[in-house]
């Protein structure tokens, strides 16, 4: 991967570019005389400590409690757990997938089936995406153009278009509390290029898909997405623009798609200050609790991720320790639990032998087992994220954390 493009010089003293300022100064006329474009705010920043926030963010099924993470249920479903599990291991808001469900059951069998909250039985805060990762990840089945994108359905290779008004349409038609923008994900590394000409049409999309969302009732809401890759100057000029345009939230997308960690913290420590602070703010598709805890000390205050699901499926759990892999043979003769101190009963109660034997015999209950083990661990980093800064603690917290971490699972019996 190529190296990050250098930030300009800052535009301070004698050496100011009068261009620079002028659009600086443009910037932030518009933004004063119309913040947001006026939009209705539904989040409420409750404390801070240091650039990290905690708030509270209203939907029309229910409050959400920030920073939260986001558990992803693709096609209406929670991998390998009932909504229940979901629910009672303290998840507010589920996400889903605009790109799969549009394909199937359909958006419109959805509609009329009374949305996708009562269709699934989640009946909580629901955000979807937009279609746009899709984009990116089935690139052999697709054509972008400036009007839409032209799929071949990985289920049928039937052609399926997806434009902005159609994503906006879909997600209206799904219900779903938050929707996003239709955008164009670019994966890392690329060349500046194609990051500036992806760029430059989500920001085009983005004022369609506005306007296409202009009809949704109160209470909804429509998140932009920041996009430029690795490049600082294009974050900037996307921010900016999302923000004259006027979102209810902004996220940061575009990241966590084959950088290194240490690319996308910088692109976050690059675009977080030009995000108005009475919005939230969404890093899309991450991550590793790692991740969520460098992210949330940055200000970001909503997650998604499938890691969660994916690696229990895979055997490896989440805990206070760390990734602990069940597959490994160290656990075929141990009693003991993955952590007898957690609040979660699987894993507190479930032995390690146990697991293991589900794990490797390829049981469907390990999965299941694993898979909420880790959703209840994300919740719980949560909370504990939440508690520490509104009691001003958060430093601490991650320290201790990291410290927990890096210490590593209990010694072998």
């Amino acid at each position: 991967m190529g190296p990050i493009v250098s930030q300009p010089e800052p535009l301070t003293g004698r050496g100011m570019a009068w261009g620079g300022l002028i659009g600086l100064v443009r910037h932030a006329i518009s933004t004063a005389m119309n913040p947001d474009n006026d939009l209705p705010n539904h989040f409420e920043l409750l404390a801070t400590d240091g650039a990290a926030r905690t708030g509270r963010l209203t939907t029309p099924h229910g409050v959400v409690r920030t920073p939260a993470f986001m558990p992803v249920g693709t096609a209406g479903a929670m991998k390998g757990m009932h909504w229940r599990e979901v629910r009672d291991a303290g998840a507010d808001i589920v996400l889903g997938n605009t790109y799969h469900l549009m394909l199937r059951p359909g958006a419109e069998r959805i509609a009329a089936l009374g949305g996708l909250q009562t269709f699934t039985g989640w009946n909580g805060p629901m955000l979807t995406d937009s279609g746009g990762f899709q984009v990116m990840s089935l690139a052999d089945l697709r054509k972008v153009s400036e009007h839409a994108v032209t799929f071949r359905s990985h289920i049928d290779g039937a052609k399926v278009e997806l434009s902005p008004e159609r994503s906006i349409e879909v997600q209206r038609l799904l219900g779903s509390d938050i929707a996003m923008q239709m955008d164009e994900c670019v994966r890392l590394p690329a060349e500046r290029a194609d990051i500036e000409r992806a760029m430059q049409l989500s920001l085009r999309w983005a004022e369609r898909s506005k306007r296409a969302f202009a009809s949704a009732p109160d209470g909804y809401m429509l998140f932009g997405i920041v996009q430029g890759g690795d490049v600082p100057q294009l974050r900037h000029a996307s921010a900016q623009g999302l923000v004259e345009i006027g979102f209810h939230g902004y996220a940061i997308g575009g990241l966590a798609v084959g950088e290194p960690q240490a690319v996308m913290l910088a692109m976050i420590d690059e675009t977080g200050p030009l995000l108005p602070k009475q919005r939230p703010r969404y890093l899309m598709g991450v991550g590793t609790p790692d991740d969520i805890l460098e992210a949330v000390k940055r200000g970001v205050d909503m997650f998604d991720c499938v890691m969660p699901t994916r690696n229990g499926r895979h055997g490896v759990a989440f805990t206070r320790f760390g990734q602990v892999n069940l597959r490994n043979a160290r656990h075929a003769d141990d009693p003991r639990p993955l952590d007898e101190e957690s609040s979660w009963p699987s894993t507190r109660s479930c032995a390690r032998a146990y697991l293991h034997h589900l794990v490797k015999a390829g049981e469907t209950l390990g999965a299941m087992l694993l898979s909420e083990i880790n959703v209840a661990y994300y919740q719980s980093l949560m909370q504990g994220i939440r508690d520490a800064i509104a009691q001003g603690k958060f430093e601490e917290f991650y320290r201790r954390t990291r410290e927990d971490w890096a210490r590593g699972d209990i010694a072998p019996r």
